[in-house]
């Protein structure tokens, strides 16, 4: 994956970065439930009928907001150098390690941390480091 750094703004980011606060603080405060996406994806799989009115409120947003935002702005250029097969196995390696963690990034690391969680704390270093580990691994041990 290549990113053009010339198109970074920080505007967009500090402004992305606060709705995803104001999206978890809203989970909070309106459910009293954490704003953890893979835990949300579960239970709308699951069939527990109970919560699935704010759980696909949610995930719907995450696919919308990028649809609206690239009516209303040119989204940067993106490539994907990686193998259709190397995606389907990261994807299912991120699934694997949710359960595992007991949840996911968002549900750790944003909602966790904000709450000045020890095991979200944990979990989020296990996280970076397995993600630094990995690049670390791919970019320059195998090539």
């Amino acid at each position: 994956m290549t990113l053009d750094w010339t198109a970074f703004t920080p505007t967009t980011a500090a402004l992305g970065g606060a709705l995803i606060g104001l999206g978890a603080a809203m989970v909070v405060l309106l459910n009293g439930r954490v704003a953890g996406v893979s835990g949300m994806l579960g239970g709308l799989l699951s069939g527990d009928r109970t919560e699935v009115r704010w759980q696909a409120a949610f995930i719907g947003g995450l696919i919308l907001a990028p649809v609206v935002y690239a009516a209303l702005a040119t989204l940067p250029a993106l490539d994907i150098a990686a193998r259709p097969a190397t995606l389907v196995a990261a994807g299912l390696l991120v699934g694997v390690g949710t359960r595992y963690g007991a949840g996911c990034t968002s549900g750790h690391g944003i909602c966790g941390l904000a709450r000045v969680s020890p095991r979200s704390l944990v979990a989020t270093l296990c996280f970076m480091v397995a993600g630094f580990a990995t690049v670390y691994a791919v970019r320059h041990v195998t090539g």
